[in-house]
């Protein structure tokens, strides 16, 4: 079986020190990646961190902050952003988190995980456009697979779950032709099987030994050994 962690699942790891390092200040903000995963590249397309919290419009801040980190006070925070670098430009972490205090309520952040870690998750999907590669990522590790091998994806993240169930359904579906067509022309075939209709959840014991496991999810999808038609169920 090949286990595919997203990236986000590195933040996973037990030695990982996420709010004490969020609030260590005068770390470079283009190494705020860093801090939710750890060794994962920091730019992409040649934007980085900096680049994109200092210069972005704050449509964009908003747009990014709230799909990406599904952040209830995007807006807020992209505001924000957007005032304090007019004073000075946002070059490091702490700075970063304490405009993000600053823009969401004291009441808001008194409950849930720290307040910058959403807005820290939208930057690091963002600038290393997770997104984007993961359904590939998905499919090419389908095709690594030996026949009958199964592919375990745990992920972290609503949308990165969204983009694995609808990919392992593509690949498990095959032919995409209209019903009424006599023949297949499209030429496609399912490569496997989805093995979880829902996504498995970590256990009320696996939540109290480690409560950092509380959004994961895990779907799993089977190779074809031989035609799908005639794959055992």
């Amino acid at each position: 079986m090949f286990a595919a962690p997203t990236i986000a699942q590195v933040a996973q790891l037990p030695d990982f020190t996420y709010q004490a390092r969020l609030q260590q200040d005068g770390q470079p903000l283009n190494g705020a990646v860093d801090l939710i995963a750890p060794g994962v590249s920091v730019t992409a397309g040649g934007t980085a961190a900096a680049e994109l919290v200092n210069t972005a419009a704050a449509a964009e801040l908003e747009k990014i902050i709230r799909r990406y980190g599904e952040e209830r006070w995007s807006k807020r925070i992209a505001e924000f952003i957007v005032a304090e670098r007019q004073q000075k430009p946002i070059e490091t972490t702490g700075r970063l988190v304490e405009v993000i205090k600053k823009a969401i309520p004291a009441g808001a952040r008194q409950e849930g995980p720290h307040p910058a870690k959403r807005t820290f998750q939208a930057l690091r999907i963002a600038v290393n456009g997770e997104l984007e590669i993961l359904e590939a990522a998905v499919a090419s590790a389908v095709e690594a697979l030996a026949p009958g091998g199964r592919l375990a994806v745990i992920t972290f993240h609503s949308l990165e779950d969204r983009i694995v169930k609808t990919k392992m359904k593509e690949l498990a579906a095959g032919c995409t032709c209209p019903p009424d067509l006599p023949v297949c022309i499209c030429g496609k075939s399912a490569k496997g099987k989805v093995l979880t209709g829902k996504p498995i959840l970590p256990s009320q014991q696996e939540l109290a030994e480690n409560p950092r496991a509380r959004s994961a999810k895990l779907r799993g999808f089977r190779k074809s050994e031989k035609p799908f038609s005639e794959m055992e169920t």
